[in-house]
This record gives structure tokens, C-alpha cells and sequence, in this order.
């Protein structure tokens, strides 16, 4: 028998009657289920109360199905990367760039899941760390899509020196900068205007977010580079993981950026048509098409 934790968006009454139909289901088949605590409070603090509770929940996980939106996969994901466990994407959300399936099909895909008619696909996740001005190191874990470090104070820009690799490349004088993944290039990155990247490809972008400087290109790096951010006087900053703020940053203080060595397992039930679902979602018409 499976072990099976489902993370439902709590405000999507479509989704919590959907999860009470599976969970009867793989109830009655003699599964084991699991339900994933509230991860985040609205303003965004941790409600996890302690890695033992994390633990309890991963430890012989065989899936995760998330029942939501992107943000719902963003936490699934992020949530059991690192344990190595596979999440299937149900959308009920609107974009819906993560999610596998559609809701109507939950139950069949769940089915072939536990019977193995599924691939894994591994994304590139990125990882995190806040080395203060005193050397004292402070591991923030990993993000799916990106870590961005931005202005603490609204209105006012923050500047921050550029190394990768050990060597400096430049200081931005700017409202932040966003370190992502390839799967994130379509999120934050892509709004700053970013280049769009393949997901299962594997690389580090680095893109500013409204510079007030002539370069204002963004750097698509190897998965292995090593990118620091450097908090310059004298304004504040603040480090953020997949939207959530995890760390106030003083002048002196940097974020080191490097690729995760836990990838994001999506569950997948075929070739997943990248190019497709950007033309579905940006409106791209087809050129052989009447419209």
C-alpha cells in the first residue's frame, strides 16, 4: 500500500470537495493518507512548527498531490524536494504552469500513479544562504522558483554588488534582483522581463527588477555558478524564497546563491508541451489559423 499526502488550497471549496472524494477513495483501498499542514498564515510567517513535524509527514512518502493553484505546487514541491518525493499537479487555479492534470482527471491520475504508469520529471530548484557581515551563516533552504532580494522600504531602491563565482561583476542600483531557476523564468523574472527558459533545462538567471542604470540585461549562467548579492550602504534589504520573506539584510550582509542538490520531482504522464502552454496562456495565436 502507498503512503499519499495531499496539499489542499484551503479557500477552494471545488478542491476540498474533490480531496474528501479521493481521500474516501484511496481510504477504502487501504492507502495510507497524510494532510499537509498549513504551511504559511496570510502574511506569510511559518506554521510549521518544527522539523519533527516535517518529518512525520515525509518520512515514507511515496507522493505528494497538490490541489491548487502555482502557489500550492510551489509549497508541495518545495515541501518534499528534499526527501526526494514526486508531486502530482491538480489545477484549480487559474495559470496553472505546474499543474500536470485538470481536476476532472485527479482520480485516473492517481490510479496511475500507484500502478506506475507515470515519468518523472526532475527542475532544477535554487538554493539559498544569508552569510552576515560577521560570518555568521544562515541556511534558508531552497526555492522552485526564485530568490529575490529587494528593497525593505517601499519606494526606495537598494543597492547590491554582483559576484559570480568569486568575481565581481557589477553593484545595481535597483528595487531588487531576482536569482532564478529555469522553471521560474516564467514567474517573477519573466515580469521584470526576463528571458523564458526551458524548465527541465538547468541554469542560473539573474535579473533586475526596474534598475535605475544603463545595464539592465539579464545573465543566464551555469547551474554550477555560484552567485553572491552583497547588501552595499546604506539601505536595507530583505531575501525572499518562492514569495515567502524569510530574512531582514543589513549592509555588509549577502546572499549566496547556488543550484540545490534536490531537484523538484513532478510527476508526468508524457512529453509536457512547454512551448504549448505558453502560447495557451500568453493568447499566441496560431499563424495557420483563421483568427
Amino acid at each position: 500500500m502507498a503512503v499519499i499526502a495531499l496539499n489542499i488550497h484551503g479557500s477552494r471549496t471545488d478542491a476540498l470537495s474533490e480531496a474528501r472524494v479521493l481521500a474516501d477513495w484511496l481510504a477504502d483501498a487501504g492507502h495510507e493518507l497524510r494532510e499537509v499542514p498549513s504551511l504559511f498564515s496570510e502574511e506569510g510567517e511559518r506554521l510549521l512548527a518544527s522539523s519533527a513535524e516535517h518529518d512525520q509527514l515525509v518520512n515514507g512518502l511515496d507522493l505528494m498531490v497538490s490541489l491548487g493553484g502555482d502557489g500550492s505546487m510551489l509549497r508541495s514541491v518545495n515541501l518534499v524536494a528534499d526527501a526526494g518525493v514526486p508531486v502530482l499537479g491538480v489545477n484549480f487555479g487559474n495559470m496553472a504552469y505546474l499543474a500536470e492534470i485538470e481536476a476532472d482527471g485527479l482520480q485516473s491520475a492517481v490510479a496511475r500513479c500507484l500502478n506506475g504508469s507515470h515519468t518523472i520529471e526532475e527542475r532544477m530548484r535554487v538554493a539559498a544562504q544569508v552569510v552576515r557581515m560577521d560570518g555568521s551563516v544562515e541556511e534558508l533552504g531552497s526555492a522552485l522558483n526564485e530568490v529575490v532580494v529587494e528593497n525593505l522600504e517601499s519606494g526606495r531602491t537598494v543597492r547590491l554588488e554582483l559576484t559570480i563565482d568569486d568575481d565581481r561583476f557589477t553593484t545595481y542600483n535597483a528595487d531588487g534582483v531576482i536569482v532564478a531557476s529555469p522553471t521560474g523564468s516564467t514567474a517573477y523574472s519573466l515580469s521584470a522581463r526576463g528571458p523564458i527558459v526551458a524548465p527541465t533545462h538547468e541554469a542560473i538567471i539573474v535579473t533586475s527588477v526596474s534598475p535605475h542604470m544603463l545595464f539592465d540585461r539579464s545573465l543566464v549562467l551555469s547551474p554550477h555558478s555560484r552567485v553572491q548579492l552583497l547588501v552595499r550602504p546604506d539601505r536595507q534589504a530583505s531575501v525572499v524564497l518562492d514569495g515567502r520573506q524569510l530574512a531582514a539584510l543589513e549592509p555588509g550582509d549577502q546572499v549566496v546563491c547556488t543550484r540545490s542538490p534536490h531537484p523538484g520531482r513532478f510527476v508526468a504522464f508524457g512529453p509536457r508541451d512547454f512551448l504549448g502552454v505558453l502560447k495557451d496562456k500568453f493568447g499566441l495565436a496560431d499563424p495557420d489559423s483563421d483568427d
